[in-house]
């Protein structure tokens, strides 16, 4: 359908015609003074709608232009590709005849090749013809055009439905096998480099397959020789290769153009559909919107007329704006000093009140009327200060009137008096001429009031600081300043810096964020040090005042805003002496348990030492016997003398083992293997074991960390519950079948400690009452007639002082009380490098 203008301006006018309706009722709502001023604008609106309907057409125009070549395009695109399709479906069906022929009758070769010959002559498309048998062996083959490749079938498939090792024409040649139709392999390169794709037509009879016919068709060939020379002249048709991402054309008829945007359209090349894509590409005809001379005659025209229009516009604005311009300042001026919270006062130079404000007479209660003409002293003065207020006027005349501002009484017309503060200045006119003087008035009653407080509680605040006991420092960080001490501070450093720092030990540093706030002092982030609010305790020794404090420090944003340290240090030194005392005492306490112990074991250890002190002296007879009567050989000698040295230092490991057990030492923790504790203990606590006939087994588990104890005080608390477990048993005088008490040493996990290893102490012998279990750590409580009650008190001292934890607890087989287990538990110090090392197992 032909395209004509005026369809165009008849669509425009038919959009237009519902908002021309709705402004024209809009008109008639408005009031005649707004249609005036309106009416100015009439002739810019319409020139402003005239270049929109302009635009608008050619807009339209050019849509038109487009849509009808696009249909073009589509046209002659679907042209090329039914020539191609009918092509090659007439020679897939010339071919399939040929393929019946050959599988009817015995075709030799020279009768294929007359008959290819033939075929081929008629297809200029095609550049080979081949007869390939059932294993791919090549029966025959024609070539019209170009070199076909030596290996019609090389490896390169990589699809995993077809046989691995297969280019395109191996693909379509099991295609055919397997469909038993013919079918189109994808396109591929020939050994010349052209592009083609190949029909291959399956050679079937009743016995079976017996091989293909092929037909390569070249694709240039195609598009040259069946795309219409009407087509290739209107429109440039092109095939692409659907796997190639760049979408770059395999074959071209027709032109195609750069610079300008195309209209394409895409098929896919059929009956084929191997992948290949028939594309038509058209252009516009006709020259761009902007480009166009009449389009641009139109605007200049257009923006002539709106620029004229203007100008009349803004000339009768200005005059409309120059009209309100002072009614419009007036009123802006009244309403502001009526709004105003300052009381505003002019006074010419007779020293007459020519000007008052509202907040003015509200503040002094006279009206405009009253106070308008006023000498002094005027009305507000108060009676008792009239002489201050006259010194106070005779100032400002002169010109001497702070800049700070006068603080005043003010007198309301009920005789109230209130604080105010007055700023004077002069007044002078448009031509410079000096005419009186403007004061503005705030009442200040509020203010000072608050002010008043603040100075009374700062004052209160300095006198809590100055009663403290505590010293108080306030240090700027970047000047090394003291901003603030106390008089606790002043008695022990004195008014000097030195002091905050030695308490500090190292001034703080801080490294600004590039996001941060800066201290304009010292150019240190004073707001966020000041938010984070740190503040670690620590025990500082001073040597000039020989007192130890405890310092806790934080940072704070000093009035001025520089950041500072504030520090506050309690004389700890009676503490401190006090906690030296109490572990010099605890330290006694445990010398003085572990004495006790062994006294308790005197009689073991008696028995112990007896045994190879008897063995020595039967050793010494029997030696002197002999070598009197003179009975005794140099061999025999020797080994008696050997066993009378063993049981010597069997003697002398007892008492070491004792005297290291007993020995007074400064307690100190070292990585140690939880075995080698075991052991110490177990060796001290055999002596009692064997003469109370009781057995101890002891199992340490395999590769245990180390831990970080004093070992001495844990060879003590073991000591001390397996003492205790065999006094029980051998008290309860338990069969033999009781009389067994286990060490283990277990690796464990706690909730409240982490890793721990478990150190229990088990027996079998009557247990402990629930009285007792509730009693027994309490300081000096024992169920022995002759116990003192500190033994497992200071047990569990020690387990607590290296963050451990001692517990006790009846054991129950059934309802029947078992025994009972002591356990305590010492957290593993992972960090250190011994704990890695491996512990050895104690067997039973």
């Amino acid at each position: 359908m032909p395209f004509r203008p005026s369809d165009a301006l008849n669509s425009l006018a038919s959009l237009l015609r519902p908002g021309l309706a709705l402004l024209a009722r809009w008109w008639r709502r408005q009031s005649p003074s707004r249609q005036d001023r309106y009416a100015t604008l009439g002739p810019l609106l319409s020139v402003l709608l005239f270049l929109a309907t302009i635009v608008s057409a050619f807009w339209y125009l050019r849509n038109e232009e487009i849509e009808r070549e696009t249909e073009a395009v589509k046209r002659d695109t679907e042209i090329a590709q039914q020539q191609i399709r009918l092509r090659l479906i007439e020679a897939q069906e010339q071919l399939a005849r040929f393929a019946r022929e050959v599988v009817t009758r015995q075709v030799d070769n020279a009768e294929f090749a007359a008959q290819a010959t033939a075929f081929a002559r008629e297809r200029p498309e095609i550049t080979h013809v081949s007869w390939l048998g059932r294993n791919l062996e090549r029966r025959a083959s024609l070539s019209s055009a170009g070199f076909q490749a030596g290996a019609l079938m090389v490896a390169g498939s990589n699809d995993p439905s077809m046989p691995a090792g297969l280019n395109a024409p191996g693909q379509a040649f099991v295609q055919a096998r397997e469909r038993r139709q013919p079918v189109y392999s994808e396109p591929f390169r020939d050994a010349i480099g052209s592009l083609v794709f190949q029909l291959q037509v399956p050679l079937i009879d009743r016995s079976g397959f017996h091989g293909v016919l092929i037909a390569e068709y070249g694709v240039e060939a195609l598009l040259r020789y069946y795309v219409p020379i009407e087509v290739s002249s209107r429109h440039a048709i092109d095939v692409l290769d659907s796997k190639d991402a760049a979408n770059t054309p395999v074959a071209t008829t027709g032109e195609l153009q750069t610079g300008r945007n195309p209209i394409t359209h895409e098929l896919g090349l059929a009956p084929a559909m191997n992948g290949l894509i028939i594309r038509g590409t058209g252009y516009r005809t006709s020259v761009g919107l902007v480009s166009n001379t009449l389009f641009w005659m139109v605007v200049a025209l257009a923006v002539l007329t709106v620029w004229m229009l203007l100008g009349t516009w803004r000339h009768l604005r200005r005059r409309q704006h120059i009209q309100n311009a002072l009614l419009a300042e007036t009123n802006f001026r009244r309403a502001m000093e009526n709004s105003m919270l300052t009381g505003m006062r002019a006074m010419d130079l007779d020293r007459r009140i020519s000007y008052v404000n509202p907040a003015f007479c509200a503040m002094s209660g006279f009206s405009e009327a009253e106070l308008l003409g006023c000498r002094p002293p005027f009305p507000y003065w108060p009676r008792d200060r009239l002489e201050e207020n006259q010194r106070l006027l005779e100032q400002e005349m002169q010109g001497r009137s702070p800049s700070g501002g006068i603080e005043v009484k003010v007198m309301r017309k009920d005789g109230s008096v209130f604080d105010a503060r007055m700023y004077v200045s002069p007044l002078v006119d448009a031509k410079g001429k000096h005419t009186g003087w403007m004061t503005s008035m705030t009442n200040i009653t509020e203010a000072k009031r608050v002010r008043d407080q603040l100075s009374a509680s700062h004052e209160r605040f300095t006198t809590v600081l100055e009663g403290l006991d505590a010293a108080v420092s306030v240090l700027s960080v970047p000047q090394q300043e003291l901003l603030f001490a106390n008089r606790s501070y002043r008695v022990w450093f004195g008014a000097e810096p030195e002091g905050h720092l030695q308490l500090a030990e190292e001034p703080a540093r801080a490294l600004p964020a590039e996001d941060e706030a800066l201290d304009e002092y010292g150019g240190l982030p004073a707001q966020p040090l000041a938010d984070a609010q740190q503040s670690t305790p620590r025990e500082v020794f001073v040597p000039e005042v020989e007192r130890w404090f405890d310092v806790r420090s934080r940072y704070l944003q000093w009035t001025d805003g520089r950041l500072a340290q504030m520090l506050i240090a309690t004389d700890i030194t009676s503490r401190r002496a006090a906690e030296q005392l109490a572990s010099q005492q605890a330290e006694k306490a445990q010398v003085t348990s572990r004495l006790m112990t062994m006294g308790e074991m005197a009689s073991s250890v008696a028995h112990e030492l007896n045994q190879p002190l008897t063995a020595i002296t039967n050793y010494c007879n029997g030696m002197i016997s002999r070598v009197r009567g003179e009975t005794i050989g140099k061999d025999d000698l020797l080994a008696a003398l050997e066993k009378t040295s063993k049981q010597a230092q069997r003697a002398a490991q007892v008492i070491q083992r004792i005297r290291a057990f007993v020995k007074r030492s400064e307690p100190r923790r070292v990585t140690v293997q939880a075995a080698e504790i075991v052991d110490d203990a177990v060796d001290l606590a055999s002596i009692e074991m064997r003469r109370r006939n009781v057995q101890l087994h002891v199992y340490v588990a395999h590769h245990l960390p180390a831990i970080a104890v004093d070992p001495i005080l844990i060879e003590q608390v073991l000591l001390n519950l397996l003492k205790n477990a065999a006094e029980a048993i051998d008290g309860a005088k338990l069969p033999p079948s009781r009389r067994h008490i286990e060490l283990r040493v277990m690796p464990r996990h706690m909730p409240d400690q982490g890793g721990t290893l478990e150190f229990a102490v088990q027996d079998m012998g009557p247990g402990l009452p629930e009285d007792v279990l509730s009693r027994m750590f309490e300081a000096f409580y024992s169920t022995k007639a002759e116990g003192l009650g500190i033994g497992l008190g200071l047990c569990r001292s020690i387990i607590e002082s290296h963050q451990g934890r001692l517990r006790a607890e009846n054991l129950y087989n059934g309802d029947l009380l078992s025994g009972c287990r002591f356990s305590f538990t010492i957290p593993v110090e992972l960090k250190l490098s011994e704990a890695s090392l491996p512990s050895p197992a104690i067997p039973s």
